[in-house]
């Protein structure tokens, strides 16, 4: 008995530290929420408890609490240091998301072509990307859109979480710095303000909830062209982020240290996950 106790308190504290990464993993550009979900094997319990929830409770009900709590505290723990960081330089520390993003794009690229790269795929990769970076083009830098936070706003932001965490992979946060939405959002998450946290929850579960089934079948059936589709989002929403203004040469050079630094993160974490591969075989 005293084993088993001991147990399930080891298995709780693994489900916890889960959450807090995959929380992070939520509202950090470049790291895919849903994909520290597969390193971690927490992704097809997950899946369960969105398309099959009363079996998936009564047989990870142990591990869905610490895994939720875990995720609170690295959402919003998370946040408080993106947003002292944004206020310090956005140049650099948007060159650390950048170096993320690229560092993840060569184990994406992989990822993609693991059932063949038919023209289909390459067609939705090309059409994916060039509709991104045409519409956050424009949004950006040519009708001078200026989005105030409001309870749609903070909706919109909860489904592009949800999307991020369903689809692994997709790491949406560049979508919302593109947008002019990302640095408001984490000062506001960070001042624990009721509206911020209320109002993104409503579009987060929703989308969770509706993407689920439909993300399976997608993958099931069309995965060159589905998992292609979001490579091409990725590379265009990346694109469009990329600072081109610096207080001086010295930001400049930091911004390209950070950026270096993104990327050999973003190594690290894909041979994590390529060792959570192994050992599953």
């Amino acid at each position: 008995m005293a084993e088993m106790d001991r147990g399930r308190r080891l298995s709780a504290v693994r489900w916890l530290l889960c959450g807090v990464l995959i929380g992070a993993g939520a509202i950090l550009p470049g790291v895919s929420g849903g994909v520290l979900a597969v390193i971690f094997d927490i992704y097809r319990p997950f899946m369960e408890l969105l398309t099959s929830p009363r079996k998936a409770l009564s047989k990870y009900w142990r591990g869905f609490i610490p895994l939720s709590l875990g995720w609170c505290a690295g959402f919003l723990g998370f946040a408080k240091g993106i947003a002292a960081a944004i206020s310090l330089s956005t140049a650099v520390t948007t060159w650390l998301f950048v170096g993320l993003i690229a560092g993840t794009l060569p184990s994406l690229f992989r990822e993609a072509g693991k059932e063949g790269r038919p023209k289909s795929a390459w067609g939705s990769l090309l059409l994916c990307a060039g509709a991104m970076f045409a519409g956050l083009y424009y949004v950006r830098y040519m009708a001078g859109v200026e989005a105030e936070l409001d309870f749609w706003w903070y909706n919109f932001c909860g489904v592009l979480w949800g999307m991020g965490i369903v689809i692994p992979g997709m790491t949406t946060s560049s979508i919302l710095m593109a947008l002019g939405l990302y640095q408001p959002l984490m000062e506001g998450l960070a001042g624990f303000k009721l509206l911020a946290l209320a109002s993104c929850l409503p579009g987060m579960l929703l989308t969770m909830a509706l993407l689920a089934r439909g993300v399976n079948w997608l993958f099931h059936r069309h995965y060159a062209v589905a998992f292609h589709g979001i490579l091409g989002i990725v590379i265009a929403s990346t694109a469009v982020i990329i600072p081109t203004e610096y207080a001086g040469a010295g930001e400049a050079l930091l911004s390209a240290l950070f950026g270096l630094f993104g990327v050999l993160l973003a190594f690290f974490l894909n041979r994590l996950d390529a060792r959570s591969r192994e050992r599953e075989k």
